[in-house]
């Protein structure tokens, strides 16, 4: 079931993006021209977006010899 909402709303997010009518944000943003960012939209509204990977922790840098 879950795999069909997936197939249901990626087609009709490609369906507007053929047609030109597939807007970025809301539909008074701009139209979509990249068929890449059209199937970042689709993965976004079906659900499917992947998890944000944290930062690398950075190390704190020891200052230089002889620089004062």
């Amino acid at each position: 079931l879950e795999f069909r909402r997936v197939l249901f709303r990626s087609a009709k997010v490609m369906r507007e993006f053929g047609k030109g009518e597939l807007h970025s944000g809301s539909k008074k943003g701009p139209l979509v021209k990249s068929r890449k960012q059209a199937i970042a939209i689709a993965m976004s509204e079906a659900g499917m977006t992947m998890p944000k990977k944290k930062p690398a922790k950075s190390t704190k840098k020891s200052p230089k010899k002889g620089m004062k």
